[in-house]
């Protein structure tokens, strides 16, 4: 996605570039049928282009509205795989316990936080047609890993390890029952959140409707030109070329933003998104653990200082 503030020119004219040579060439013919030529009898009323233009206008602000429609959705879906990863991280580091099974509880507590560190880059890649295990070699166990890859949608496979890691520490007693539903919501939003994200990516835009702004667009175009030259001469070339470009930017922009994984530069940041999950998730981890270091070195002390007292 675009982070940058200051969008470089050459990317937006690049986006256009043939389109507004046909437009500059097409702009210089008609122009030149008119004043070299004296061709006069192709000049039509410019209200024409103008009730056209208007018309255009809407149905342009139209698919803009639906494809930025789209794009919000997206990014607000994981704005909740943001704070829903972090609500069961902190579950799991605060409702996870075992007085007399300390190593154990640690390990389970690392092995789901990283897995759910996973799941969020899988999920993106997933998205984007991309390897969705690239990069959670590091985050996934052997065991962990072949399980996954015996499915054909790795985050569902995820969602079922963390659903066992569950059942798992409620037979042991590290949660209770209520802790454990309280946890299984969580994995309930995350299937809710993907399957909005699935949605969005797999309902295609009505391609007819495209075709028939786009046909509309062209259409515009084409009069342009024979509606302004009566008026404005060579100057109607820049002109139409400025007309033209703001409109085909306009659609442009509307077809980025309708499809959010396409991994293109207006995409959902899914991957910047995923980092940050991982940032805050590891370090909550790692504050845990040495809260966890701190509260078993006082443990030694008071005990020891009992048995010096006896």
């Amino acid at each position: 996605m675009l982070l940058k503030d200051n969008i470089p020119f050459t990317y937006i004219l690049g986006k256009i570039k043939t389109e507004i040579l046909v437009v500059g060439i097409y702009s210089v013919i008609v122009a030149m049928l008119y004043n070299t030529f004296h061709i006069t009898r192709i000049s039509i009323p410019v209200s024409v282009p103008a009730i056209m233009g208007t018309i255009l206008s809407l149905l342009l602000a139209f698919r803009s509205n639906q494809a930025y429609d789209r794009w919000w959705e997206a990014r607000t879906l994981w704005g909740a795989i943001v704070n829903d990863s972090r609500t069961l991280a902190r579950q799991a580091l605060s409702f996870v316990d075992h007085p007399y099974q300390t190593t154990e509880v640690e390990y389970f507590r690392e092995r789901f936080i990283k897995r759910q560190i996973a799941w969020c880059y899988s999920l993106g890649q997933s998205l984007r047609k991309m390897a969705p295990l690239q990069g959670t070699e590091n985050l996934l166990v052997k065991d962990e890993m072949d399980f996954v890859k015996r499915y054909t949608n790795k985050p569902v496979a995820l969602l079922e390890l963390h659903a066992a890691d569950l059942r798992l520490a409620l037979k042991n007693g590290w949660i209770n029952e209520y802790q454990q539903v309280h946890m299984d919501q969580i994995l309930t939003r995350f299937s809710d959140s993907m399957g909005g994200c699935e949605r969005i990516k797999n309902t295609v835009f009505p391609a007819t409707y495209s075709l028939y702004i786009h046909f509309a667009l062209v259409l515009f175009i084409t009069m342009l030109p024979f509606g302004l030259i009566e008026f404005f001469g060579l100057v109607e070339v820049p002109l139409v070329i400025a007309i033209a470009s703001s409109l085909l930017l306009i659609e442009k922009m509307a077809i980025h933003l309708q499809d959010p994984f396409e991994n293109k530069p207006t995409d959902t940041p899914v991957t910047t998104i995923a980092k940050t999950i991982e940032r805050d998730l590891r370090q909550m981890l790692k504050e845990s653990q040495g809260w966890e270091e701190t509260k078993r070195m006082e443990k030694t002390e008071n005990h020891q200082k009992e048995f010096y007292v006896l």
